[in-house]
């Protein structure tokens, strides 16, 4: 639960990844935000295959109080990070396997700065360094570069987390309730707290 960005996408075989890394490290660098680097360079001849191999090829980085950024990628290209790859790499499942590809950072607890900086930066790595980039911005940041629509997001996310948690423990589970009863109650209290005026 909390404000997110996913995104999805392939590695451009015209670009450079040593460089695409070198940039995001100087970025790191320069906020002080802590970085890991996986190989610089993938195999000769994969991007044309959808088989990869167990490695992974990019960067990955954590600003304050925010998710990690995987900026990385399989041997075939396609962007994906290590947990991925490990959860999802293996599925003969079709629909478990789609998230091998999926990728996302919680940004809800980083900040507004935070949020508006990770979409500049995908944007300008994106021009040079990526295909077929699909971002879904819960903030809607991305899409029209709108930060008072950015903010009044954040302040409603914000509001749900408090209102729930707030919720939880105002109305704990009753003894002979089961989960989905408890549910139901807890989402009718806090429907009731968001619009008072509702029946």
């Amino acid at each position: 639960m909390g404000l997110s960005i996913h995104y999805s996408g392939s590695f451009n075989p015209s670009a450079s990844l040593r460089e695409m890394i070198e940039e995001v490290k100087d970025v790191c660098e320069i906020y002080q935000w802590k970085y890991f680097v996986f190989d610089e360079e993938f195999p000769v001849g994969c991007f044309s295959k959808e088989a990869y191999n167990q490695d992974i090829y990019g960067i990955s980085f954590t600003p304050p109080k925010c998710e990690t950024v995987s900026l990385s990628f399989l041997s075939n290209g396609k962007m994906s990070c290590l947990p991925n790859l490990q959860f999802f790499g293996n599925s003969t499942d079709e629909e478990e396997a789609q998230y091998l590809y999926m990728l996302s950072v919680k940004t809800q607890y980083a900040g507004i700065e935070i949020h508006k900086l990770l979409v500049h930066l995908l944007k300008y790595l994106n021009k040079k360094y990526f295909l077929d980039f699909i971002v879904n911005d819960e903030g809607e940041y991305w899409e029209t570069g709108d930060e008072k629509l950015l903010q009044d997001t954040f302040n409603r996310f914000s509001f749900f987390i408090e209102n729930f948690a707030t919720s939880i423990e105002n109305y704990p589970i009753q003894s002979r309730e089961n989960f989905e009863d408890y549910f139901k109650r807890l989402m009718e209290y806090i429907h009731k707290n968001k619009f008072p005026d509702s029946k």
